[in-house]
């Protein structure tokens, strides 16, 4: 048996579709009470591997999971049912790597190797020991549309890339570095998503004109209906470390992300990992892009900052482009 739910606070009606061979059998989804704009179900027949999906009000449209966790067929397919606890790890030993004086390594899964996927990469591991790597930092592997991509176009947030390996693959990565004694830190995108294969919009205010970014639309975290997004976006972040084993996240362009709420979502999120690293007993970090220069971001909480644990100096950049270039 498999419980489905999904936020949709706008339908009328939701129903699950799920595909049983050839055929598409839908299931009334009741309002969870407790829970505003939550529709759930449970189905006896569905399980690991069991495609589905929602439909929304009279619509006769099959749309992916939000959450999805498993894009096989890629981000315009549908959803199919991952069961984290199949996979078995062997890093218990494993504790992290403290991102002080780490050296981390940038990777393009897509392009570090002729191949181009998880698998392959792990060959490529002891290379990067040899080099005196301490952290390998991945290009967003979130599913995105086609088969190559730089990855920021990210469309379905909770589902590695399927041509590089789906979830399965970016475990036996993760797995494999650590036994390598390398840290893997995830890139990953909260300030906008990719226009093709975002379907977000149909479910609820994930994104909002009170602002905007360069790269679509901006993502609610301030406005009406907000709280279930930002809920959205902490627990991407807490699944990636807590059940795909990641060390940190590298957080892109906050400086997009408008929050003027009373608790900005980046420092909900550094609480929420914190605790989660008690919990799991290893080291976990969120580093920051931004072209702020602002210290609030990496000062502490206690202290009136955000307490992420480092960010990108974008200045250096800026530096080196003006002093090769001789642009002022």
């Amino acid at each position: 048996m498999t419980r489905f739910e999904v936020w949709a606070p706008n339908a009328d009606r939701v129903q699950l579709a799920l595909w049983q061979g050839q055929a598409l059998v839908r299931h009334a989804m009741s309002e969870a009470g407790e829970r505003p704009g939550w529709w759930c179900t449970e189905a006896t027949t569905a399980g690991h591997g069991t495609d589905y999906g929602f439909v929304l009000d009279d619509s006769d449209e099959v749309l992916p999971d939000p959450r999805s966790l498993w894009q096989p067929q890629g981000a315009h397919g549908p959803s199919r049912v991952y069961d984290h606890s199949r996979f078995e790890w062997t890093d218990a030993g494993w504790h992290g790597r403290p991102l002080p004086g780490s050296v981390l390594y940038e990777m393009h899964v897509g392009t570090f190797t002729e191949e181009g996927t998880f698998d392959a990469a792990i060959e490529r591991l002891d290379h990067l020991v040899t080099l005196g790597i301490d952290a390998v930092e991945l290009l967003p592997v979130a599913s995105f549309p086609g088969h190559h991509g730089w990855g920021y176009d990210g469309v379905h947030l909770w589902a590695p890339h399927e041509p590089y390996g789906g979830p399965d693959g970016f475990k036996r990565f993760v797995d494999a570095a650590h036994a390598h004694g390398l840290a893997v830190i995830l890139d990953v995108v909260y300030n906008h998503l990719g226009p093709s294969g975002n379907r977000l919009a149909s479910y609820g205010p994930y994104f909002t004109d009170a602002y905007s970014t360069p790269w679509g639309e901006a993502v609610n975290f301030d406005q009406a209906g907000s709280d279930q997004v930002r809920a959205f976006a902490i627990g991407n972040a807490l699944m990636w470390l807590r059940d795909h084993h990641v060390d940190g996240l590298r957080l892109d362009a906050v400086h997009a992300i408008n929050d003027h709420g009373a608790v900005h979502v980046l420092e909900e999120m550094a609480a929420e990992v914190e605790a989660l690293s008690a919990q799991l007993g290893r080291e976990l970090f969120l580093i920051a892009e931004s072209d702020l220069n602002d210290p609030k971001l990496i000062t502490s909480r206690e202290a009136g900052g955000y307490g992420l644990d480092g960010q990108w100096g974008d200045d250096v950049h800026h530096a080196l482009h003006a002093a090769l270039t001789g642009e002022r």
